[in-house]
């Protein structure tokens, strides 16, 4: 066997199953010498925020304990990826650079360089899919342009099946073990919990891919039949929470879409409907990547070039209120809680949050972005653009700009009991659910039963949601063309 390693790059795949650059990479024979660069200097890419800082150095400790426990190490490098790679493959007299496609949009240029770069040097280069279902060039329309309608892709998308099984850890594993320095994570300081609203976390998620594949089994036996009817609902437990597993590869798109098919195929559960809805979410994944590799400044300007020049009023004191969860609407402000304390967000309330920063207050939807970015452990380039572009309705098949959430009637139909208001807005926990999303129009006597003091205890609040909905309703008609 020769000495010449194949260097597997790993990027958003931090996983050894169902890895194809991995799996290739073993069929060579060759010895492996896996890799993780931190860049902080790709052109154009966004850093990551403080809360995917703290997932990628658990996620990674994870990762160096799968392959030291298989007689290989990680290998940590830190600088500009096409600088660090080419000295690797320089000193190592590597063979090839094996690695997953990614798909930010500064992705491209950083990977078509560095195949330039081994074509020159005479060291073979590979990339894989593996990040998503399908390569966003394969999905067209008859006519071959790209879909700008959600539901004609999907269409499209379930067209394709069936899909290739999940690929297992290749074994054996034969690992490089030269002399070369690596880094250690702890060096690294990605969290640096200043301010450390990360300190529950770990209470919350295990990151790694063992912590992936069990999230995913217990969302198939506890949750994926009943999730059309129940996913809307932020009180329960009824949604998967593999999106921060899926955007860092812990486990793969495919890996789930597997399973919640064998769900389907065992006669022993009626999954049926459920099940279907969640491949349904999983393609949403798909469309939001589809729509920033063809549009790839979607992460910053609109869909719509009509919403340049919408009016918004960009109240930093507003923004702030919003992002500390002091809005006076008890169902935003638990939303914004709960993505404080853990990172995350119920995806209902992740709407209904967005719409009242937008709508009821006017703030760009860009700095709402930009908070997320921060503050979410699943912070997607993907899901994260075309999502906010949806609620604002300058996206591509958005929600309607005047389709504008009331945060009062969103909570009383998917919080009924005040349930989720309760376990993040603790200060009125005691207020009846007839009042739970509208404590302002509370009797004074129920009010100081439950120990409220609207003002005090509890924010006032903010805005009028009618007076609101009409202000923006005015602002879209700035912008709105004749028919």
């Amino acid at each position: 066997m020769s000495e010449q390693p194949v260097i597997v790059w790993f990027t958003h795949d931090l996983r050894l199953a169902d890895n194809a650059a991995l799996t290739a990479a073993a069929e060579t024979g060759r010895p492996i010498l896996p890799v993780y660069v931190l860049d902080d200097a790709t052109p154009g890419a966004w850093a990551m925020g403080g809360a995917s800082r703290w997932w990628l150095e658990r996620s990674l400790q994870s990762l160096e304990k799968s392959i030291a426990d298989r007689g290989g190490r990680l290998y940590m490098l830190r600088g500009a990826s096409l600088d660090v790679l080419r000295q690797l493959a320089t000193e190592t007299a590597a063979h090839a650079i094996y690695f997953s496609r990614n798909h930010a949009p500064w992705s491209g240029t950083l990977e078509q360089d560095m195949a330039s770069w081994c074509r020159d040097n005479g060291v073979e280069c590979r990339r894989f899919a593996g990040y998503l279902l399908h390569d966003p060039q394969q999905i067209r329309t008859g006519a071959g342009d790209p879909y700008k309608v959600y539901t004609p892709f999907s269409r499209a998308c379930f067209a394709t099946e069936p899909f290739r099984e999940p690929r297992p850890v290749p074994d054996p594993l034969t690992f490089w073990l030269g002399g070369i320095s690596s880094d250690n994570i702890s060096d690294w300081k990605l969290y640096d919990g200043k301010p450390d609203w990360a300190s529950g976390f770990g209470e919350r998620w295990t990151p790694g891919e063992q912590g992936a594949r069990d999230k995913l089994d217990r969302f198939i036996a506890e949750a994926i039949g009943d999730y059309k009817d129940d996913r809307d609902r932020p009180g329960l437990f009824a949604t998967s929470r593999l999106s921060p597993h899926l955007h860092f590869g812990e486990i793969s798109p495919l890996q789930c879409w597997h399973a919640t098919r064998h769900a389907m195929a065992d006669g022993r559960r009626n999954v049926d409907r459920g099940a279907e809805h969640f491949l349904k979410e999983l393609l949403w994944r798909e469309f939001s990547y589809h729509l920033l590799h063809h549009w790839p400044d979607l992460m910053s300007e609109p869909f719509r070039p009509d919403f340049a020049d919408f009016p918004w009023s960009d109240d930093d004191e507003a923004l702030s209120k919003w992002q500390r969860g002091e809005t006076g609407y008890p169902v935003v402000d638990a939303g914004m809680r709960e993505l404080w304390a853990t990172g995350w967000m119920h995806n209902r309330v992740r709407m209904i949050a967005a719409s009242f920063l937008i709508k009821d207050l006017l703030v760009p939807w860009q700095r709402g972005e930009v908070w997320f970015w921060d503050t979410l452990v699943d912070a997607d380039i993907g899901s994260n653009s075309a999502s906010w572009q949806w609620v604002a309705g300058c996206g591509a098949d958005a929600a309607p700009y005047f389709r504008i959430f009331n945060p009062v009637l969103q909570g009383e139909k998917f919080d009924p009991d005040g349930t989720y208001v309760r376990r993040w807005v603790p200060e009125l926990k005691n207020v009846p659910k007839a009042f739970i999303h509208k404590p302002w129009e509370a009797p004074a006597l129920v009010l100081k039963d439950a120990g409220v003091v609207l003002g005090k205890t509890y924010p006032k609040p903010m805005v009028d949601h009618g007076k609101a909905r009409d202000a923006a309703l005015a602002a879209y008609q700035q912008i709105k063309k004749p028919a």
